[in-house]
């Protein structure tokens, strides 16, 4: 019996067409086989850092916008006059 299937797959294999098929397959399912093959999956990422803090930083912004403040004033009112 398995004798016979060879045979008949040899016969079937011998024309043309038929090897590009057989070909094709191959190409198919050893694409297939590798997808199927992956390795374990890389192991999950730490979750980010807080984000920066600005309470110390925070004096120093008033100060700086404040005096920006104080700046635009000035301009303004010595473009009024």
């Amino acid at each position: 019996m398995l004798l016979a299937h060879f045979l008949y797959f040899y016969t079937s294999i011998n024309n043309m067409e038929n090897k590009n098929m057989l070909a094709s397959f191959f190409f198919f399912f050893i694409g297939f086989i590798s997808i199927a093959q992956t390795g374990n999956p890389p192991p999950p990422m730490p979750p980010p850092p807080p984000g920066l803090p600005i309470d110390n930083a925070i004096v120093i912004l008033l100060v700086l916008a404040l005096a920006y403040g104080i700046y635009k004033a000035r301009n303004l009112s010595k473009q009024a006059d």
